[in-house]
């Protein structure tokens, strides 16, 4: 059942990972390693370049209460600031790319908590700007910005900054905020060293009697297999695992939200939900309207549930019966270069620019594909202004990755487009833009599968493909959104959050979602503690607002062409130049309204009495 998919140093390694070892990151080939060496040749190099940066904090530093003092002044500022921006930034993803490789490597550990300290420092040593620039008379700035042609780039970067005039501090009271952000970071970085490095999770069977170390990774091919007692198994050896420490897990959980009530309150926002879409300009109207559709058509959930029960054949459906497919996988085991040459032919109504973009992606090594021992968990595209777009892989060689493959590529295009075509000020996008694109990319690869697809075997996969991808991005996205607001809601009115109400209210809201049809066993109470999106609050209703925007985006450009194939780039190449909102509306998506979420739900429901004939 383990095969890489990738090739190997030596044929003791090859046979080693087909008999199901985990290899070192040394015993994979380079070919399906992310070329760090473009942002620096060497650690010696990323260690020359911390050296000449640091000094430069001290520069930075002398502007304090001068800003406001000319145009001249300001725009020498922000472009100094820029810079120093740019080269902290690739100091910061290489370090923390490469403790990624191998998070037993504790070299590697100690770059990332240095160049955390010196972002750290940054912050410190600039965050006089904003409350000088806020501090100026009214009508300041247009007057900089009228005599200074260089300053004329940054207006909508000052008008963010004056929208934001109530929530700033004095100077002293923001410096001592940017002092405090590696603290906040504790519990969040605990969290990570704990799942990722130190929990250890039990061997159990597959489907052939053999053993198999059970990873995190793993555990989502394991949670698919044909054998039930093996998708048992493997849910009730990652979900007791985590029981185990559930009072550790669980303090730094609350933590994580008594720091995000903390900032908020020490910015004067109402809640620690506003405070995180403030920054977006997104009004809680949206975020509840995301939780309360998926309420209101819950009942299409239980659908599902009820047709997949029916299909399996089941007298209970549980949590480890929702990943197996109502029918044979079928594409097991792809090779990578088959891969990626099926995400390129899906991607091709984007057009030849972003097809040839998205080629050099695969041949320039942005891309780590093979998991080895120590290797972060998961997958992710990242990068900044001057370095590539890079993606984290841990591929295992199943259809579900190569959609992996799509969506990953789809933030990294998106990046590689907005810092291509957007000065540096407005080259990265927000959160709420960044689950459009990659979502964008599977549904094509979706579509293009589906049209692919020559038996009823092959269309019942991609339809239940589909119908998880409406569960577990919009129904299960939206519950972990609720899930937010109620813990942060209680520590916001002076409540704890134990282990013991945090499993409670987990089991009671999959029961609301999933429905009847669902038992709800005890190690699901534990689901919560494995969630890393949680310690970055409130940024999981995106993945609902992403999966709306981009059901409408491929649907347009399956079926408009041209015209829509344009707004959609443009879409990509906008970066933060506007509100996200606006950006999303200009190219033909207004999520201010109910619309377009009913506009997916309809669709979903169209599905499921389709598929009422068929399975």
């Amino acid at each position: 059942m383990f095969d890489f998919r990738c090739r190997f140093m030596s044929a003791e390694a090859e046979a080693g990972a087909k008999a199901g070892r985990i290899p070192e990151r040394s015993e994979i080939e380079e070919k399906y390693r992310w070329d760090l060496e473009a942002i620096y040749p060497s650690v010696e190099a990323w260690e020359e370049a911390f050296s000449g940066l640091e000094p430069k904090l001290e520069g930075l530093a002398s502007f304090r209460g001068r800003v406001s003092a000319s145009g001249e002044t300001l725009l020498e500022f922000l472009r100094e600031e820029e810079a120093f921006s740019k080269e902290l930034g690739r100091l910061y993803v290489y370090a923390n790319m490469k403790s990624h490789e191998d998070l037993r490597v504790t070299r590697f550990q100690e770059l990332t908590d240095r160049v955390e300290n010196l972002s750290m420092r940054h912050a410190a040593a600039t965050s006089f700007f904003r409350s000088e620039v806020l501090s100026m008379p009214d009508g300041r700035l247009d007057e900089f910005m009228a005599g200074n042609e260089g300053l004329k780039l940054y207006g909508f970067h000052f008008a963010e900054l004056l929208r934001e005039r109530e929530h700033v501090l004095s100077h002293r009271e923001e410096e001592l905020l940017a002092q405090t952000r590696e603290i906040g970071s504790v519990a969040q970085n605990a969290f990570t060293m704990l799942t990722d490095a130190d929990l250890k999770f039990p061997t159990i069977r597959d489907e052939n009697g053999q053993s198999v170390d059970l990873t995190e990774e793993r555990y989502y091919r394991l949670s698919r297999s044909r054998d039930r007692d093996v998708r048992r198994a493997a849910f009730e050896g990652i979900h007791n695992t985590y029981g185990a420490y559930k009072n550790a897990l669980g303090t730094l959980y609350a933590g994580s939200v008594k720091g995000d009530v903390f900032y908020s309150r020490a910015r004067r926002y109402a809640s620690s939900l506003e405070a995180a879409l403030f920054p977006d300009n997104v009004p809680e109207a949206v975020y509840d309207n995301v939780v309360d559709t998926a309420l209101r058509h819950a009942p299409l959930l239980h659908k599902y549930m009820a047709l997949r029960k029916r299909a399996l054949g089941l007298d209970e459906l549980h949590f480890y019966d929702l990943n197996v497919p109502l029918s044979d996988e079928p594409l097991t085991d792809v090779p990578w270069e088959d891969a990626l040459a099926m995400v390129t032919e899906a991607l091709k109504p984007l057009g030849p620019d972003y097809v040839d973009s998205l080629k050099r992606g695969f041949s320039e090594r942005w891309i780590d594909v093979c998991e080895n021992q120590g290797k972060r968990k998961g997958a992710y595209s990242w990068g900044s202004y001057g370095t590539r777009p890079y993606v984290l892989l841990n591929y295992n060689g199943t259809l579900r990755d190569v959609f992996t493959i799509a969506h990953e590529m789809g933030h990294a295009l998106h990046s590689w487009y907005a810092h291509a075509s957007q000065p540096q000020v407005y080259a990265d996008y927000t959160i709420l833009l960044a689950e459009v694109a990659s979502t964008t990319n599977e549904a094509l690869l979706l579509e293009y599968l589906l049209r692919k697809s020559t038996t009823e075997a092959e269309k019942k996969w991609l339809l239940t493909y589909s119908f998880d991808s409406v569960r577990t991005t919009f129904f299960r996205q939206a519950m972990f959104a609720e899930y937010e607001r109620i813990t942060h809601r209680r520590v916001e009115g002076g409540e704890a959050l134990t282990p013991s109400w945090l499993g409670g209210l987990w089991a009671e809201l999959n029961g609301k979602y999933y429905g009847s049809d669902m038992t709800v066993d005890e190690p699901l109470r534990m689901e919560w503690a494995r969630i890393p999106h949680f310690y970055t609050a409130f940024y999981v209703y995106q993945y609902v607002t992403g999966f709306t925007a981009a059901g409408a985006f491929s649907n347009a450009l399956l079926n408009e062409g041209d015209t829509a194939r344009e707004r959609y780039l443009t879409f990509l190449k906008s970066g933060s130049s506007d509100f996200s909102l606006a950006i999303l509306k200009k190219a033909g998506v207004d999520l201010t309204g109910a619309d377009p979420f009913e506009r997916t739900m309809a669709t979903f429901r169209e599905k499921l009495n389709e598929a009422e004939g068929v399975f």
